[in-house]
């Protein structure tokens, strides 16, 4: 097997080779002229030059390459990794090249991280102060109209303040998405798990819907008839919430004389997966990364006029993810949408 040598080595040895050879010409032709000395003793001359230099080079390189290059490095906080802080730096210098080519690699994909989370950080902020801002003006609107003296006509007075309990009412129901959502991305809202039949908690929260569905005249229903229970182990309550989000949002983008429909499939041997098929508006494949975001609105006009927190889908994929499972989407625009999301299955089942 050939002896591999470190780059530093080979140039420490070329480097005392030349030293020796150039050393060695000059005192042959001056020996040849001048001193006169036995050929063995230049021999033995040319070796210690050529050891001496060697190791004079090698420690000088490496020192130099370790004490500038180095705070070099230190200075501009490019090197991070324990391990390679604290390893020899030597002069080779392509494997030291690559090394700081990795790092400003590395520090580059940061800073472009931190501005993508910056960029969100300052449109969420953007968002959450006109989601609230809408309702509290709504609410200031009437109350200052009472005080500048609408007070006075009863019918008025009653007609604003319920108006204005609508804006409160709005205002409640953000807050608590945003506390809710908050919990979930710091793990502090608990997944309480047990067995339940999901069956009966999508009818539950298609009987609680199916008001606000028949003012679009909107059609909540099974794919089938499911004749036999599924039972899942989840968070009831929390799943329950999934749906209703899921669905809520099917009949705010639904159209006139539409349906919204749920299935339930096997999806692999421990696994089922709940279905939201709509025939509404649909979703432009550009929208579709961003769905989950919170405040991520696709109409930035009619869809607050629908309510609302702009936040359902974000609580949804928290929710999900919560659990290890998966949610999906599926849309084509002008068509409808496929929002599906898996669930572990019960022993029992």
């Amino acid at each position: 097997m050939a002896l591999k040598f470190k780059k530093s080595y080979k140039f420490a040895i070329k480097s005392s080779f030349y030293i020796a050879l150039f050393t060695f010409g000059f005192l042959a032709i001056a020996n040849y002229f001048l001193l006169h000395l036995p050929f063995y003793f230049l021999l033995l001359f040319l070796v210690a030059l050529f050891i001496f230099s060697f190791f004079v080079l090698q420690y000088r390189v490496e020192n130099f390459i370790y004490k500038r290059v180095k705070k070099i490095y230190d200075d501009v906080s490019l090197l991070e990794n324990t391990d390679f802080r604290n390893s020899p730096i030597t002069t080779d210098m392509e494997t030291l090249t690559s090394e700081v080519q990795k790092f400003a690699r590395d520090k580059k994909m940061e800073i472009e991280s931190l501005k993508i989370r910056e960029e969100y950080r300052r449109e969420f902020l953007g968002n959450v102060s006109h989601e609230l801002k809408t309702p509290l003006f709504t609410v200031q609107g009437y109350l200052l109209t009472l005080l500048d003296g609408a007070m006075d006509d009863k019918n008025i007075r009653k007609k604003y303040l319920q108006r204005a309990e609508k804006g409160v009412e709005r205002l409640v129901y953000i807050v608590n998405d945003l506390d809710m959502i908050t919990k979930l991305e710091l793990d502090t809202l608990g997944i309480e798990t047990k067995a339940f039949n999901i069956i009966d908690v999508i009818q539950n929260v298609l009987d609680l819907l199916e008001m606000r569905a028949s003012k679009k005249n909107i059609l909540l229903t099974f794919d089938m008839k499911y004749v036999r229970p599924i039972n899942v182990v989840a968070d009831l309550e929390k799943i329950q919430q999934v749906l209703t989000n899921l669905i809520e949002n099917s009949i705010k983008y639904g159209k006139e004389n539409g349906t919204t429909e749920v299935s339930i499939e096997d999806f692999v041997n421990n696994k089922i997966i709940v279905k939201i098929i709509d025939n509404g508006e649909g979703v432009e494949k550009h929208h579709i990364p961003r769905l989950f975001e919170r405040f991520y609105r696709v109409d930035k006009s009619g869809a607050r006029s629908e309510g609302g927190s702009g936040l359902g889908l974000a609580i949804v994929k928290h929710i999900i993810e919560s659990h290890n499972e998966k949610i999906n989407v599926a849309s084509t625009f002008g068509k409808g949408s496929v929002f599906s999301f898996t669930l572990e299955k019960a022993k029992n089942n």
